[in-house]
């Protein structure tokens, strides 16, 4: 168990994030996880049945102090790290033109800054390792929509992606860019329902994850875009 890899996911207590959690503990990995809601990560942890090989721990992706405490927790408890997994994130669902902009201080910091602080704080473990740095982002990444402020911050994400790649790969590192079409997660709770058509599921999305984090050493898948079936843009 001590050789076993290990990843650490942000926003890992429900939705995408939770998805390859729990594969990736099916694999044999161990798996830190964390999130904003202690509640929500202690049902997630009761869900599994509290395995050895989980660690879960409540801060925010948007706050270096907590990033930093995360790795080094990992550490500490699993003696190295060789995949992290920016999922964090959220929308305001609204419009730059007609939105409220109470909430997009609090986007930006966590789509945009936290992949980054993840990558700034896990690097030197990672560098140790020849690990991955795994940013989830969004098809709104790539496709430009009406007033859409989220989908800025996963153009973002993208450009952020490819700008790490160019960097860390001189030390062994490999990026992937996982970029989801609509997929059924609690990301639409605030949205208020979910959209119309098919969407995939968060396992689906964890099927692309984890395949890429356990490609042969050497190869470096870096972008992934998943749509569901009849989503045209």
């Amino acid at each position: 168990m001590s050789d076993a890899p290990v990843a650490l996911i942000t926003g890992g207590g429900s939705g995408i994030g939770a998805a390859v959690a729990r594969q990736l503990l099916d694999a044999g990995y161990r798996v830190t996880v964390t999130g904003r809601g202690e509640a929500r990560l202690r049902g997630f942890a009761e869900e599994l049945g509290h395995p050895d090989g989980l660690l879960t721990i409540v801060g925010s992706a948007a706050e270096y102090g907590d990033v930093q405490a995360a790795v080094d927790t990992t550490l500490k408890s699993f003696g190295r790290l060789d995949t992290v997994v920016a999922n964090a994130g959220f929308a305001t669902h609204d419009t730059v033109a007609e939105g409220d902009p109470s909430g997009w201080t609090e986007m930006v910091l966590t789509n945009v800054l936290g992949p980054a602080l993840l990558i700034r704080a896990s690097i030197d473990a990672l560098k140790e390792t020849r690990g991955r740095i795994v940013l989830v982002g969004s098809v709104a990444g790539f496709v430009p929509g009406p007033g859409n402020i989220y989908g800025a911050t996963k153009w973002a994400v993208t450009g952020l992606a490819e700008n790490t790649r160019r960097q860390v790969t001189d030390w062994g590192v490999g990026v992937t860019h996982i970029a989801p079409g609509r997929t059924e997660t609690p990301f639409w709770d605030s949205y208020g329902s979910l959209p119309p058509g098919h969407l995939l599921t968060a396992d689906q999305i964890a099927d692309s994850v984890v395949w890429a984090i356990r490609q042969p050493e050497g190869v470096d898948v870096n972008t992934v875009v998943v749509r569901p079936i009849g989503q045209p843009n």
